[in-house]
């Protein structure tokens, strides 16, 4: 959840610590300090009396230092930060009622004692799977950090590691390629795990601004821009949905192999050491500079393999970068852009039939995506409560074995040529109700926003699309929409866009206008032409209840001009408010809208809103 909706759930104390810590590292003049400066020359008051949305803006401008600040806390080395982080940052657990995250932090600190247990062992068996040079890795961190916490009890002094010594350790598990859990079970290995007590444990999260937490709601939250700040201090460059993503593209011989440099067990099912891999903290950098290459492969080669990789398997065309550090910095950069964004690709109604259908065909999948998300919900599968914790429908099909996969294309039609996943996306993308969503884009005739979200059209088509689409509005405001009459009333020189049938020789006569111009202000031209239809109209005897003009917003100019004419019954719908009006109308308990509300100028939403929630 984004965390300006996190913070439109939440009360002023519920905010406080949050809202402290950013004060405080805007009070230390930040980089980004100019741009901090103009969103709050309107606030008297400081950070507390801003908008939320401007409050999530600085927070992006000061996630660096902010990110500083949590790495700081890590030298409090029994707060256990790193632990309570690596559960925070997991996909799924940005939303949870204390209770689960309760039970969630009991099991983790269950099993890391067990694997603690059996690293010890493997310390000592001389026939572990564990091979001489890793134990020699191990042997070397583990030596390291035990002087760096012990020795301030020679000089008399509370053990801890300083910041210093904390920044000679973490250079030296990066050059021994020690992956983030291998480095927590040595740490934890030479360190006493004592259990905090779980009110302690929100406490502490919240005061140092990792958390937000609902008393009300008994309810944790942690917001999106949030969980990319901890997991980058947790050197875990992009989500587990992502990583998991470019796992399944490897072959298996280079999945062991991964799996026998960090101790998983190769005994596992490829898709079980591909979860171990991820849950492993392994470092996605180190894996794609060095880890999923043949043996003795050149710089040349390296490259190639990696573009390979991203243009047949990813998609992502054209990867950014001359060298291979630079063309994984873009790959990163990318999956970084994907998460940030807020599309789905397919329309909603299509997430749910999706859903619905997997359900159906792949009855255990419920409890798969349950657990593999660590969801408290039975019933998991629903498009809305699955894009809260920002799971969208790839990261649900990206864990769907391929025989389920094969099985479910089968059974529900889907297209069996070519790559299985964009065929699903393909076959619910749903084009009416992703239409509609977007039908902001289509009145404005933005075609870059269209083909970001997943619609492809030409320009030369966004006119016809933009009435057929105000037609489905009408429709589904139970109108009735007479293509029939409309054609016999229509001539060579008058055709009105939208017909509609009250009845009773009643009709309303509906114009749609789309314009890339911010405010439509050519009034001179659209009201001849609506003249022309209502003396069209007046031949053949109907009364017109009603002129409406639909577009995706209007000029003051062309509303005082609206207001001045005399010769017509006209009204202004912007694209929005019929857009909003449709959506209110459908939670409604009216049958067919009551079209004497269309009664202003330009047509006043809120008004409309409320008399339909009546």
């Amino acid at each position: 959840m984004k965390l300006e909706k996190i913070l439109d759930k939440l009360g002023s104390l519920e905010k406080n610590s949050f809202i402290k810590i950013i004060d405080n590292i805007i009070s230390k003049n930040p980089k980004n300090g100019k741009e901090i400066e103009k969103l709050l020359s309107s606030s008297d008051k400081g950070l507390k009396s801003v908008d939320n949305q401007n409050i999530s803006t600085i927070f992006n401008l000061t996630s660096d230092e902010f990110r500083k600040y949590i790495e700081c806390e890590f030298q409090e080395i029994t707060s256990q930060l790193d632990i309570l982080i690596d559960i925070i940052i997991r996909d799924g657990n940005c939303i949870m009622k204390q209770d689960w995250f309760s039970r969630l932090y009991d099991t983790e600190i269950k099993n890391l004692k067990n694997k603690i247990k059996a690293l010890n062992a493997d310390f000592e068996n001389d026939k572990s799977e564990l091979s001489d040079k890793r134990k020699r890795d191990y042997k070397i961190y583990k030596a390291c950090l035990h002087t760096a916490y012990y020795n301030d009890v020679e000089n008399n002094r509370d053990s801890k590691v300083s910041s210093d010594e904390l920044s000679i350790i973490l250079t030296l598990s990066k050059q021994l390629g020690l992956s983030q859990e291998e480095i927590k079970l040595i740490n934890y290995s030479i360190l006493p795990i004592k259990k905090i007590e779980i009110q302690e444990v929100i406490k502490g999260l919240k005061n140092i601004g990792v958390i937000f937490y609902s008393s009300k709601e008994n309810t944790i939250y942690v917001a999106d821009e949030m969980v990319r700040v901890l997991r980058k201090i947790r050197q875990k460059e992009v989500a587990e949905k992502f990583y998991r993503r470019t796992l399944k593209l490897l072959r298996e011989p280079i999945i062991n192999q991964i799996a026998k440099d960090h101790n998983i067990d190769r005994k596992l099912d490829y898709s079980q050491k591909i979860e171990g891999i991820i849950k492993e903290g392994v470092s996605f950098t180190n894996l794609m500079l060095t880890g999923i290459y043949k043996t003795g492969s050149t710089l040349t080669e390296s490259k190639k393999t990696l573009n390979e990789l991203c243009e047949k398997g990813l998609e992502i065309k054209n990867l950014r970068g001359s060298t291979l550090d630079e063309k994984i910095n873009s790959l990163i950069e990318h999956f970084d852009s994907v998460e940030k964004d807020e599309k789905v690709g397919i329309s909603l109604d299509g997430f749910d039939k999706l859903l619905t259908e997997l359900n159906q065909s792949l009855p255990k999948l419920n409890k798969e995506i349950k657990d593999q998300f660590e969801l408290q919900d039975e019933y998991v599968l629903k498009a809305e409560f699955l894009l809260a914790y920002n799971i969208k429908p790839r990261d649900i099909l990206d864990l769907i074995t391929k025989s389920d996969l094969t099985f479910f294309i089968k059974e529900n039609g889907i297209r069996q040529r070519g790559e299985n996943i964009l065929n699903i996306l393909e076959h619910y993308k749903d084009v009416e109700n992703l239409y509609l969503e977007n039908y902001m884009n289509v009145g404005y005739r933005n075609l870059n926003l269209l083909k970001e979200n997943g619609i492809t059209v030409k320009e030369s088509e966004l006119g016809i699309k933009f009435e057929e689409l105000t037609k489905v509005i009408f429709n589904g405001l139970g109108f009735d929409v007479d293509e029939k009459f409309k054609n016999q009333l229509n001539t060579n020189k008058d055709m009105i866009d939208i017909l509609l049938n009250l009845g009773n020789n009643e009709v309303i006569i509906v114009e749609c206008k789309t314009s890339k111009e911010r405010g439509y202000n050519k009034f001179s031209t659209v009201s001849r032409q609506l003249k022309s239809y209502q003396n069209l109209a007046l031949k053949n005897d109907l009364r017109i209840v009603k002129i409406l003009l639909v577009a995706p917003e209007f000029s003051d100019d062309f509303v005082t001009d609206c207001e001045m004419d005399t010769e017509m019954n006209l009204s202004l719908v912007t694209a929005l408010t019929l857009s909003n009006i449709f959506e209110a109308f459908k939670i409604s308990k009216y049958q067919e809208f009551p079209h004497v509300l269309f009664r202003d100028i330009l047509i006043n939403e809120e008004r409309i809103l409320k008399a339909l929630s009546k």
